[in-house]
């Protein structure tokens, strides 16, 4: 086998070409299935426009649609296809299925017009890419499962002959086609999952691609203006960076104090609490301290709209606006009904590499399990999230929402465990009044403190008291006093930030 062969060609979407492990092989023959509205014209079209940018002929083949419906897809993504050579094949005469003969292997048998046509063309043309769409129209006019068969081999004996590279259509209306999944030398099938709200889901998988190697499982993506965009599913393994883990200030000495000296670079926290406790305010305060370090940082908001969170952080003297106007601050509003989890995690990784941010803040992930088909898969995706980022030194903070006020809470889902440290909040009832308590019930990188202390939020920023010793049962939301250390409350203002 020749170089040339060796050699792999761009499909025309950088990330199904990252899934692939660098591309087609070419001169070969690919099946692409999916349902209507899955992206299968589109993947064809920018298969074929890639080629035309490296001086490559390319032929459209229509069956199933007339080439003016193909050039309003084009038209509608911004492309012109005028360099494509298009050929449509669906007059009455040629998908008269009384018309057509038997097709068997060319040297043997005339073939039925449908297929002389396409060859003629392809002869005319001689194209190095070529797209066929769709093999539906062709298993009708085959009538049989033999006569299809021979058919498609016919096809692929003579595209090897040409020296093209052919993607061949087909919408899935055949249950089971294990015949063409034999004979093409690739799968990509394509899959389109309608939600019962929110924006559809989309997803590839390879079902097979021979000689090469490339990433299993289903990775998502968005057919938008402009074409597919494809994201690859995270492997952290296959990023590794080496760096000096240090240890940076959340802000707070109190937070600090509690966490063993601060957060360390490459490692997540995770902050973990009843609604209203203050955790995106604790988080806040951490951004907005590695933003004062000079460091680049990104914040993703699922929850709070951004009109209340600047307010608020505002009204705690937390100004983030400067560092948003200098470009070292970026806000995401996400919206986990339009967002798949393949999309979110190449936000991240696009931030990471491309801009430099070496913290991050997600608010909330009880948001981003809505985003996700189910709990198991949440916890697998934010296991391979938080090792990538762990592996590129980004700080990570993770805010996690719980059920309840005082008394028993309860989590969407347990996380703490692929969190390094977790910072846990809870409201408490003392003397008719409503507190809140801070502690840190774990750290996999420090020597944290053990103790319960009462938290404070306000004008003057974060405060945390001394260690709540008096008191019994804190956690649980009805304590009861044993001792007599005073709340903060009770005492003179000596606030920090």
């Amino acid at each position: 086998m020749n170089s040339a062969v060796q050699d792999r060609i761009s499909t025309g979407i950088a990330g199904l070409d990252d899934i692939l492990g660098g591309g087609l092989t070419p001169q070969r023959i690919y099946l692409v299935e999916g349902s209507p509205g899955a992206g299968k014209t589109t993947l064809g079209l920018q298969f074929l426009l890639d080629g035309v940018a490296n001086r490559e002929s390319g032929l459209y083949i229509t069956l199933s649609e007339t080439a003016d419906e193909l050039a309003a897809v084009a038209a509608s993504h911004g492309w012109d296809i005028a360099p494509l050579s298009v050929y449509e094949l669906a007059g009455d005469a040629d998908l008269d299925p009384d018309a057509q003969q038997s097709v068997f292997h060319p040297s043997e048998v005339e073939l039925g017009e449908t297929t002389r046509n396409v060859m003629d063309q392809v002869d005319a043309v001689r194209p190095v890419r070529v797209v066929f769409d769709s093999l539906s129209e062709l298993r009708l006019l085959a009538q049989n499962p033999l006569r299809y068969r021979r058919q498609i081999l016919a096809l692929k004996q003579f595209f090897a002959s040409r020296s093209c590279t052919v993607l061949l259509l087909d919408d899935k209306t055949s249950q089971s086609d294990q015949h063409l999944h034999s004979i093409a030398h690739g799968v990509i099938s394509l899959e389109q999952i309608a939600k019962e709200f929110g924006k559809e889901r989309r997803r590839v998988n390879i079902v097979k691609m021979r000689g090469i190697r490339f990433r299993g499982g289903y990775h998502d993506y968005t057919l938008d203006t402009g074409g597919i965009t494809m994201y690859p599913r995270l492997v952290a393994a296959e990023h590794l960076r080496t760096f000096v883990p240090t240890v940076r200030s959340t802000g707070s000495a109190g937070i600090d104090a509690l966490l063993g000296g601060g957060l360390v670079q490459g490692t997540n926290t995770l902050i973990v609490g009843p609604s209203g406790i203050g955790k995106t305010t604790l988080s806040t305060r951490c951004l907005l301290s590695a933003l004062e370090r000079g460091e680049a940082a990104s914040f993703y908001l699922f929850d709070e709209g951004l009109g209340t969170f600047f307010a608020r952080n505002e009204a705690m003297g937390m100004q983030l606006q400067p560092f948003l106007d200098q470009g070292k601050l970026r806000i995401h509003h996400i919206d986990p009904a339009e967002l798949s989890p393949g999309e979110f995690a190449q936000m991240l990784r696009d931030a990471v590499e491309r801009s430099g941010v070496s913290f991050i803040v997600i608010d909330s992930l009880n948001a981003y399990l809505q985003a996700m088909p189910g709990e198991q898969y949440l916890i697998l995706q934010m296991h391979e999230l938080l090792s990538y980022l762990n592996q590129q030194g980004v700080t990570t903070v993770l805010v996690l929402g719980q059920h309840g006020m005082v008394g028993e809470v309860k989590s969407d889902v347990d996380l703490s465990y692929l969190s390094d440290s977790t910072v846990l909040m809870r409201f408490f009832e003392s003397n008719g009044r409503l507190r809140r308590a801070v502690t840190v019930i774990k750290s996999r990188s420090a020597e944290h403190a053990l103790t319960i202390h009462e938290l404070q939020l306000g004008a003057e920023g974060i405060r945390v008291g001394a260690p709540l010793e008096g008191f019994d049962g804190v956690l649980t939301g009805l304590p009861s006093y044993r001792g007599l250390t005073p709340m903060m409350s009770d005492l003179p203002a000596h606030g920090e930030r």
